[in-house]
């Protein structure tokens, strides 16, 4: 089991940057694969970037290639989501994802077996 709790979302203005945490608890968090997925209002959930156990090897959806960075520290059980140059289009809710085990990323929603609850990014003009 994995537990996920978001944190760092906020208003900001465009151009502007935020770091999401993810902070995460069960014995499996280090073996588990982590993802960042959004969803805006009156659209689906997208998936935006996700890495592999180690961190290692990461993935990122087009959109935000080259402004979103995604990290982890398994000694702290977080995992980071460092956005910077921020644009309105970037405002949703944004959710945690765990699956376990976590050996190859991926960024297909279905293939994740936990989520936190969100945490809200608005992105003004």
């Amino acid at each position: 089991q994995v537990q996920l709790v978001e944190s760092g979302g906020g208003l900001v203005q465009a151009g502007g940057s935020l770091r999401l945490y993810c902070a995460a608890s069960g014995r499996t968090f280090s073996t588990a694969g982590m993802g960042w997925f959004r969803q805006a209002p009156g659209k689906e959930r997208e998936f935006v970037a996700a890495l592999n156990w180690s961190g290692g090897s990461t993935y990122y959806a087009n959109s935000v290639k080259g402004r979103f960075t995604i990290s982890r520290d398994n000694a702290k059980n977080t995992v980071y989501l460092q956005m910077n140059s921020l644009k309105p289009e970037d405002t949703a809710v944004y959710y945690c994802a765990a699956r376990t085990p976590g050996w190859v990323v991926t960024g297909k929603a279905d293939e994740y077996d936990y989520w936190g609850q969100g945490t809200q990014v608005t992105v003004s003009s």
